[in-house]
């Protein structure tokens, strides 16, 4: 019971975080959350500490938590990891994917430009097509057939999700819809190298809109 509790409290407070609740350095009280949420203080530090693993909170030297902040110099290093890993993963994907992946791409891409990012009035990106969002990735390099280098995908991207919110409310111009367009034509024509270079380009620009 303390476990599913603990996982009711971690969704509450990355959904908090992610929607920006709490501001980029702010604190993650313990005690404050116990008592906001009716559940123990041993709960809400074990959904902290769960937070923390996804790169979504830091853990302080007092044994407190806290938000990230948006210059911290891991946004950048993530960024670099994902544009070494991800665009072999592209290419990979690409040499071995067959006409099924070839359709799980198309559809991915069908269901991310049709699902609106942000609702009206309201300029942070939402849970839904941040969903989407991520199926479309998945579904590009999913044809590489390697579970281990999927799994180090899911990782990072998890890890860059908070940065890739912050980056959308500082681009709010940028055009995703091209970008992801332009990445799934290159991809089924199986054109490699722009496929690479232009993975490699979106993945860099959340990262630089940070600095």
């Amino acid at each position: 019971m303390a476990e599913t509790k603990a996982g009711q409290i971690y969704t509450v407070l990355r959904e908090a975080v992610l929607r920006g609740d709490v501001p980029p350095g702010g604190a993650l009280k313990p005690q404050e959350l116990a008592d906001a949420h009716g559940v123990s203080l041993a709960v809400v530090r074990e959904a902290l500490v769960r937070l923390a693993g996804d790169g979504l909170a830091d853990r302080m030297d007092n044994r407190g938590f806290a938000v990230p902040t948006q210059s911290d110099r891991r946004w950048q290093e993530l960024a670099e990891a994902r544009c070494v890993l991800e665009p072999e993963l592209l290419r990979l994907a690409i040499a071995r994917g067959d006409l099924d992946w070839e359709a799980r791409v198309r559809a991915a891409h069908h269901r991310l430009a049709r699902t609106p990012p942000t609702r009206p009035g309201d300029r942070h990106v939402t849970a839904e097509w941040s969903r989407v969002h991520h199926e479309f990735h998945r579904a590009l390099l999913d044809g590489c057939g390697n579970a281990v280098l999927l799994e180090t995908f899911d990782r990072l991207w998890l890890a860059t999700e908070l940065a890739r919110r912050w980056s959308a409310d500082r681009d709010p111009d940028r055009d995703y819809l091209g970008e992801h367009r332009r990445l799934e034509e290159a991809a089924l024509a199986r054109d490699a190298d722009a496929a690479a270079d232009l993975l490699a380009r979106h993945v860099s620009r959340t990262a630089e809109r940070l600095r």
